[in-house]
């Protein structure tokens, strides 16, 4: 009898596992095997833009802590997990603690269906670029909480003045996505990638020449110039203000809680930079059709691409002056969102003639 239930337990097992219990499993190593190196990514942004800027103003940057200063993040994130958050007596206690959760969550979330190679991703779904959209968007409402929940007039403002600016841009840059969605005729993301090596130039072994930054160059610079603005970053950053609202959203928040909102900021300049390279520079595709590009992985170029747009990013911030706030939202409204939208009907009648490219 004790054998019978031993083998029956043993049966049911056998069964769960592979059902139930090892695709879970396998679901989560493969989100830590994307997540880890991102946070680690996040983490050391933080010391090459401190090198970057110090470059361009001819200075050192970080150089104490660890060889040539490789520790300094560490070190900053050992400083602030030690930091007391505290939480004003007015606040609204579990808004104020979400509101940091729901601004980093879609910066995350969104790496989902990013692809790292022919159809190497946590999920290749065919929606992916409407996923993307969809959950990046989100971020605004962990603005909009973060700075109500703060119960000061400071942080409202600074989040009214955030979120403004967040939407504006994002319509300007949901228009420029749906320029590729018409070229590329997919909204699976390794199909927007496959469709940019293809063509006369590639056929040549001029891929880079192939990739939509060149035909589609008006939207590839408006998805530039939104991104900095989406993301909150120079020249764009009023939100910060010091000389006007000091921190902004983020002013009544310390320690942890205050290093996530970098932390989002961080993730998504990565996040915008990666799809960046997705739908404009041709993903993982080598820019030359030759033996010796071709040798090298495609997730190393999906890497490299996106550490150049990166650094362009560090690059606006150490050139520009910061703009006001009235040019910031005359950029979006009067000229942005004009401008993509006259290209989106362009690029549409381009495509019902006989010189259509993207066949």
């Amino acid at each position: 009898m004790i054998d019978g239930m031993y083998a029956t337990g043993q049966g049911l097992m056998g069964g769960i596992w592979p059902a139930t219990v090892w695709p879970v499993l396998w679901v989560l190593i493969k989100i830590v095997a994307v997540l880890a190196p991102l946070m680690g990514c996040v983490a050391y942004l933080t010391l090459w833009e401190r090198k970057a800027i110090g470059f361009t103003q001819v200075r050192l940057g970080p150089n104490r802590i660890g060889p040539f200063g490789l520790l300094q993040p560490i070190a900053d994130a050992l400083k602030l997990l030690t930091k007391e958050i505290i939480i004003p007596t007015a606040a609204s206690k579990g808004l104020f603690v979400l509101g940091p959760i729901m601004t980093i969550m879609p910066a995350l979330a969104a790496w989902a269906v990013i692809p790292f190679g022919p159809d190497v991703a946590l999920a290749n779904v065919n929606a992916g670029l409407l996923f993307i959209m969809a959950i990046t968007s989100l971020e605004v409402y962990g603005v909009i909480i973060a700075g109500w929940a703060s119960n000061s007039k400071y942080a409202f403002l600074g989040a009214m003045r955030a979120s403004a600016q967040m939407v504006s841009y994002e319509i300007a840059m949901g228009f420029c996505l749906v320029v590729v969605l018409m070229v590329s005729g997919s909204l699976n993301m390794t199909d927007i990638v496959m469709s940019q090596g293809s063509g006369m130039a590639a056929s040549r072994g001029l891929t880079f020449l192939s990739w939509n930054w060149l035909p589609l160059l008006p939207i590839f610079v408006v998805y530039f110039i939104s991104s900095l603005a989406e993301t909150n970053r120079h020249p764009f950053d009023v939100v910060e203000g010091e000389s006007e609202i000091v921190a902004g959203h983020m002013v009544e928040y310390s320690g942890m809680s205050f290093a996530m909102f970098f932390l989002a900021e961080y993730a998504n300049m990565i996040l915008v930079s990666v799809l960046c390279v997705l739908l404009f520079l041709g993903g993982w595709l080598s820019p030359i059709d030759h033996a010796f590009f071709n040798w090298i992985p495609g997730w190393i170029w999906l890497g490299l691409k996106t550490f150049v747009v990166v650094t362009i990013f560090l690059w606006v911030r150490s050139t520009f002056p910061r703009f006001r706030y009235d040019q910031i939202m005359r950029l979006g409204w009067k000229i942005f969102i004009p401008v993509t939208l006259v290209w989106l009907v362009v690029v549409g009648a381009w495509m019902q003639t006989s010189y259509n490219i993207w066949k």
